[in-house]
Parts: structure tokens; sequence; C-alpha cells
């Protein structure tokens, strides 16, 4: 069985966010979730993505499932996109792709430019009262605390100012204790010349991850936060990890659009 890395919301390797790809070949079932979580802790990247083909005439082309190397979960952009990728370069499917998932069927559509756009739902955002005990793990005081519902399950926390982004340094573990996932820390661009109109970082040490590099799911939060200040519904976030990428976004009410490349790094054959 092929498996594949392949670094997402990027043109360039080793930067962005990796993912673990395996195409499997039944198309009735995915395998027993114990392989599949022993797999995913195998690669050890943020996600691994399974994917089976569906038969003909249904409402969607492949099956898509998603594994931390802790934990299934519900809703993941960068494997997406980096299936999306595998599947167009390996001749399997051409034209949109659409996937049956734990968050309803997601579409991916390629462009003539080698880039991806990933149709997913809008994350609800509800205000909150900043919980006790967050401004001290995070290591920075929010101005702004939102939930962002449940298939993403994150506390999204508006902080002063992208310095402040860059520098954190949070207790994970703290962390932990304040949403189902973790924390998306964002702030406006300090200078939007720069490309990029908002910046974030994602900490999620309830599915193993202590920082993701770069996350397809969280825009579908940050979009709308940052649609609604910015007052455009095309926006672009960096996502400032050490590995770093960009998502451009756009919002279209209940439905996030998510662009980015994808450049597969590794190619080989698991055994197990």
């Amino acid at each position: 069985m092929r498996i594949r890395i392949v670094d997402a919301f990027t043109d360039r390797p080793f930067s962005g966010n990796p993912a673990g790809v395996l195409l499997l070949n039944d198309a009735d079932a995915f395998p027993d979730d114990t392989w599949l979580r022993n797999v995913a802790l195998e690669v050890n990247h943020s996600e691994t993505a399974f994917a089976h083909p569906l038969p003909e005439g249904g409402e969607a082309d492949w099956a898509l499932r998603w594994f931390t190397p802790a934990a299934e979960v519900a809703l993941c952009g960068h494997a997406t996109l980096a299936t999306a990728h595998v599947l167009h370069g390996s001749g399997v499917h051409e034209g949109p792709v659409r996937f049956a998932t734990r968050s309803g069927v997601l579409v991916a559509t390629p462009a003539a430019d080698g880039s991806f756009t990933l149709d997913f739902p809008t994350a609800p955002l509800t205000r909150i009262d900043p919980p006790v005990g967050l401004a001290q793990a995070l290591g920075a005081e929010p101005l702004t605390v939102l939930h962002t519902g449940p298939n993403v399950g994150d506390l999204l926390v508006e902080v002063a100012d992208e310095k402040t982004v860059h520098a954190l340094s949070p207790d994970v573990r703290a962390l932990a204790a304040h949403s189902e996932r973790g924390v998306i820390a964002t702030a406006r661009a300090a200078d939007p010349a720069r490309g990029y109109d908002f910046v974030s970082r994602c900490f999620f040490p309830n599915v193993g991850i202590d920082e993701d590099p770069v996350t397809g799911s969280a825009h579908t939060a940050l979009a709308p936060f940052w649609s609604e200040r910015l007052g455009r519904p095309r926006l672009t976030g960096l996502q400032a990890s050490p590995r770093s990428g960009r998502v451009r976004t756009e919002l279209r009410g209940d439905r996030t659009l998510l662009t980015g490349r994808a450049v597969t790094v590794i190619e080989g054959e698991l055994l197990a």
C-alpha cells in the first residue's frame, strides 16, 4: 500500500503542515480503527488521512477520515488538501473531489495554478468571558474569546498584536483544560503589505499536538472573525508556526472556502 507525506498550505517542501495520506482499495469500509490509529501514530504527523473510493452515483466520490497520533478528529483542512493533491497527482481522480466525512460532504476543487480550494462549513462563533487561568496558560492577555462550535472545538483568542502572537510560549498542558481541542491565538497583521491580513498560531494538546503548523479547520473560524472585523469576504491568513504557511479564505455565509497548495515530499510502501 502506497503512503505519502505531503506538505500542505505551501508550495515548498519542509514548510506548511505535513500530513500522511493513504488511499485504500476497499470501496465498502475502512479498516479496523485500531489499525488506523496505529498507522497515524507511526506516521506521527499532526494528521494522517485515510480515504477509500465510494460507488459511482452517490453524493461523494471518496470517504475520508483523519487521525492525529492520539485521536480521530471531526474536521481537518490540511490533510484534506493533501489527499486531493495525491488523488490528482497520481491520476486517480480528475476535477473536483467530493469527500464524505464526519463533517458532511467536503469538496476540493483544483485550479490551473496547482492550488486547491476546499469548501468547508463555517464555524459558528460564540463570544464567551475569558476562562479563569486562560491568560496565564496562554502567556498573553485575551482581548476577545470565542468558542468555535462542535466541529472545530477550540477557543479563538484575540491578543493585542502580531508581535504577541509570534512571542507566545504557552503552557500547553494548562491550555488543555479550556476547550475540546485547543486554542487558536490570533491578531491583525502588523503590515498588510506583507501579503496577509491576520496572523495565528494553534495549540491542540487535547489531540496530542502541542502546536499545529498550519490548520485549515481553524481558518473556518478565523475567516468569519476577521472578515467581520476587516469588512472583506476574501482574506489571507499567515499561521506563524516554525514551519509557517498561508491560507487564502473566502467567507460565503455558512461555508468557508480555503485555498492553498501542496507538495509531496515522501512516497513509499506501508508494509504493516
